[in-house]
């Protein structure tokens, strides 16, 4: 059998997209989903009698996102736009900063995770075309599931003057993930407030927001039987690195040439701690370096081992999302050491994430480039200033992209891994028992405490 090709997104040729038309469809959600979310008294839009709000609420929470958009880093931006500049078609609303600053601190953050999820189904449908269904082709849908601390607050609250640097009460939580990698979409997002709560805890919930059959992969800090257990009852694929010193033993060998090995296992050796379900391990020596994978896709002929370590690598795709709303739109410079206003900043910049994924994934598709030859860094650089001056942003970084650098070769490592020829394989007996009672070392795990939003 010939080595599978690298995985990538078929691009078709499509259509100049009215760019218009779908800033105007966002821009347009943006306005419904605010002044549907909004009841107050004295909303005149509502028939309740009483005083009209001098800054309406859509006001406020749009200009909320287009600060984070624009790289403003307080809520004093947020004051300066509406009262100084307006917004759309509002005036300048006569409040004072301290108003702005009460509004944000009592409105929490329903208005924005709504917007979070339907601005999500808008642009799932959008991206359709792009979607890389070639990914794990046997799985209803390819998620990567993670953690990222948030950055340390600043000591501006009373209660927090005391606390030392590197304090973890400085920390406001984590957020859990769970990325869509055929199309570059947060699929989920929780926050933790706990920034030292085991990974799994939060896991098993984060799986409700799949489907059956999906692949999920995840690094070394979700490894344990119980996991792998619960995903597989629960109807899931997974693809998980071997963590050193995990015992296993070995019950039938597709394929061993003594540097290449793809067999099915039990893990846990010992009866204290053992997994219920038998899974497949692989494994194969790439120079000095020897790579080990388990996955519950037991058949060779559904997952080779290379697409194995290739959808692993894929796991990355989390990391550098993350990365984007913590650097590149600036959510490690916190506006506030409150909770509240904290999370406000963290759903404005996930919306605005969402946006600039789907933007880089529709140049790709376009341009006939993988995503990743699409430079997010510039993307965020530059968009801004395309769009200032009238053009089409991906008008612009298509025809201007090789050139400028907006489109290069990704220095995203590339996997090597054998191929093994289906007729080299050993197929096991039918009788072979796959399933046995399982033991868990339990191990203790802190309470959960979230706000979530689902796109």
């Amino acid at each position: 059998m010939l080595p599978l090709p690298p995985v990538r997104c078929p691009m078709p040729s499509l259509p100049e997209p009215d760019r218009e038309r779908m800033l105007g469809q966002v821009e347009e959600l943006l306005r419904d989903v605010l002044t549907d979310l909004e009841p107050e008294p004295g909303d005149v839009r509502r028939g309740v009698p009483g005083r009209p709000r001098i800054l309406p609420g859509l006001c406020l929470w749009a200009g909320l996102v287009v600060c984070v958009l624009r790289g403003f880093t307080s809520q004093l931006s947020v004051w300066r736009l509406v009262s100084q500049v307006g917004l759309w078609f509002y005036p300048r609303a006569l409040v004072t900063d301290q108003a702005v600053y009460d509004r944000l601190g009592s409105g929490g953050t329903a208005v924005l995770e709504r917007l979070f999820g339907q601005l999500s189904a808008l642009l799932r449908a959008r991206l359709a075309p792009y979607a890389e269904t070639t990914l794990a082709p046997f799985a209803t849908e390819v998620a990567a599931l993670d953690e990222s601390t948030l950055d340390a607050v600043a000591r501006t609250l009373p209660a927090l003057r005391a606390v030392p640097n590197g304090d973890a009460r400085l920390l406001p939580g984590k957020l859990t993930g769970l990325f869509d990698l055929r199309r570059q979409q947060w699929r989920a997002v929780e926050h933790q407030a706990d920034p030292h709560q085991n990974e799994k805890v939060a896991a098993r919930g984060m799986l409700d927001r799949l489907p059956a059959w999906s692949l999920v992969l995840a690094d070394l800090g979700y490894f344990g039987f119980a996991w792998f257990d619960a995903l597989t009852d629960r109807h899931f694929w997974w693809i998980s690195r071997l963590r050193k010193k995990t015992s296993f033993t070995v019950i039938h060998a597709f394929y061993d040439d003594g540097t290449t090995f793809d067999g099915l296992v039990w893990l846990g050796a010992h009866r204290a701690d053992r997994a219920k379900h038998a899974v497949r391990l692989v494994s194969f020596r790439v120079g000095q370096t020897t790579f080990r994978y388990l996955t519950n896709v037991t058949d060779p002929r559904v997952l080779p081992i290379v697409e194995i370590a290739r959808l692993y690598a894929r796991r990355w795709d989390i990391e550098v999302a993350f990365l984007l709303i913590k650097r590149h739109l600036n959510l490690h410079l916190l506006w506030s050491a409150k909770d509240g206003i904290i999370l406000q900043q963290v759903w404005a910049v996930l919306i605005i994430a969402q946006l600039l994924q789907a933007l880089r994934l529709e140049i790709a598709g376009r341009a006939g480039v993988d995503p990743f030859d699409v430079s997010l860094a510039l993307l965020v650089q530059y968009l801004p200033h395309f769009a200032a001056t009238g053009q089409d942003p991906v008008a612009c970084f298509i025809e201007r992209g090789r050139a400028a650098g907006f489109i290069r070769p990704s220095t995203r490592t590339r996997i090597q891994a054998p191929a093994i020829p289906r007729d080299q394989f050993i197929w096991p007996p039918p009788d072979l028992v796959l399933v046995r009672t399982p033991r868990y070392a339990h191990r203790k795990t802190r309470p959960r405490t979230t706000t979530s939003a689902v796109a």
